[in-house]
């Protein structure tokens, strides 16, 4: 397991890593031992994996989400289970039955891991108070998580339609044989078209009020103005396919994006993007 696809948290003073393994979030069981008793995680897990109501939990889990479980192996670690000569290491396990629900990792990142479901049983075994907190701290990286795919998902978008949005200027706006120079002004032209309808500013005039801020004057954009931004941008696309002289376009995209902004910070119901950006 390399290190670029683990993560960590840390859980009441203890480092946990969780690795994506099958685009799916494999907790750290030996980092979770580790809480209970640093030199003894191996035993623990062991311990745990020979209780009986472990092994019956782990088996249901495969049964559900693994179709190449050994259900045969599986009725034959059950009997014995519980039984003082029992004993049962994750590889063993794995080996036997086929699981996926928990992995043996070697290596400088190794470890044993389990999948976030097994992980959180494990950790009531070790300490209910620790359970609670790991999924709290789960939670809380997995909200984030969310949050950054939301923010990117818009940016992208806004990239897409700008894309559709310089199409319609190349096709429409822009003459034949025209020199590099010309073509950039006509698509700056367009761009701080759209700066002023949405934001009353050019992105030059944004720059020289905001010397020590980060990016440009769309990267500052809070979700709601994105989306709008979106819009704009294949409305002016579509009054280009029009033939509509720049100074009607701009009068118009102004009174839309007045009307949309009002629209969408008024709906609660809009997502809100994390707004990371408030350094100026």
């Amino acid at each position: 397991m390399s290190k670029a696809a683990t993560k960590k948290i840390e859980v009441l003073s203890s480092e946990v890593r969780i690795a994506a393994i099958n685009s799916q979030d494999y907790i750290c069981l030996t980092d979770i031992a580790r809480y209970k008793g640093k030199a003894t995680t191996d035993d623990l897990i062991r311990n745990w994996l020979r209780n009986r109501n472990t092994v019956e939990f782990l088996g249901l889990w495969e049964q559900i989400n693994n179709s190449g479980f050994n259900p045969v192996e599986f009725d034959g670690i059950k009997m014995q289970a519980g039984l003082n000569s029992f004993t049962l290491t994750p590889k063993q396990w794995i080996e036997r039955t086929g699981a996926i629900g928990i992995q043996s990792k070697t290596g400088r990142y190794g470890g044993t891991y389990a999948h976030a479901d097994i992980a959180f049983e494990f950790a009531a075994w070790i300490s209910v108070e620790f359970k609670l907190y790991l999924i709290k701290e789960f939670q809380r990286i997995k909200e984030t998580e969310r949050e950054t795919l939301g923010w990117d998902i818009r940016r992208n978008l806004a990239k897409i339609n700008y894309r559709i949005h310089t199409d319609a200027i190349q096709t429409h706006l822009i003459p034949a044989q025209l020199s590099k120079d010309q073509i950039s002004f006509v698509y700056a032209s367009e761009a701080d078209l759209l700066n002023m309808a949405l934001f009353g500013q050019t992105a030059a005039q944004w720059r020289r009020e905001n010397l020590d801020a980060k990016g440009n004057i769309r990267d500052q954009a809070t979700g709601a103005q994105l989306v709008c931004l979106s819009n704009l941008e294949n409305l002016n696309a579509l009054f280009i396919g029009q033939a509509l002289p720049q100074s009607e376009r701009l009068t118009r995209l102004n009174q839309i994006a007045i009307g949309q902004m009002k629209l969408l910070t008024a709906d609660e119901r809009t997502p809100q993007l994390p707004e990371e950006k408030e350094e100026k």
